[in-house]
């Protein structure tokens, strides 16, 4: 598997009203994308207390069941269409150590993502003990070997507590007919 985002840096005085609205009318293109394993389309507004964000952003993640299916999808109008829009991201890519997706997958509403560091020398068996609790939903834990960092994402019906970037989920796409409106 591989963890895939990009994110885009609004102005504080964007109308975020647009990602809502785009997410809204275009979400559901995504449902059912081969290789796909879910989609989240995640935003933060920089006024939004629940997710504490000092940024307004756009930040999608991906969770690929292979480069292939990851490729695809880079390959196509979608992603062509959101760089125009946004401009040319940087396409972030971690190799996945482990993911645990619920069967009430759709009841997520908030997510959050923490970068850490791993430490040089450390035991890499360890990457993956950390608990996330019983209220995620989603749970992904994925490396960046190039920097050394490790990546965790874990969404929720509720806000997480705890450091990292904070989002709102405006639509969950997955494969087959379980996609979250």
């Amino acid at each position: 598997m591989i963890a895939m985002q990009y994110s885009f840096t609004l102005p504080a005085d964007y109308d975020m009203g647009i990602i809502e609205r785009r997410i809204a009318d275009n979400g559901h293109l995504l449902d059912g994308f081969p290789g796909l394993i879910f989609k989240t389309y995640l935003y933060a507004r920089r006024d939004d207390t629940a997710t504490g964000s000092e940024e307004n952003l756009y930040a999608p993640f991906y969770l690929w069941q292979d480069a292939e299916s990851m490729h695809r999808f880079l390959l196509s109008a979608g992603f062509q269409g959101v760089a125009k829009a946004f401009g040319w991201p940087q396409v972030r890519v971690y190799p996945v150590l482990s993911a645990r997706i619920s069967h009430d997958v759709a009841a997520a509403i908030f997510a959050r993502r923490q970068i850490t560091d791993i430490t040089p020398y450390s035991d890499l068996t360890q990457l993956n003990t950390e608990e996330t609790g019983n209220e995620a939903l989603i749970s992904v834990t994925a490396w960046d070997t190039i920097n050394w960092k490790r990546i965790r994402f874990t969404a929720g019906g509720n806000v997480q507590s705890g450091n990292g970037q904070h989002y709102r989920i405006g639509h969950i796409s997955l494969p087959g007919e379980e996609a979250a409106g």
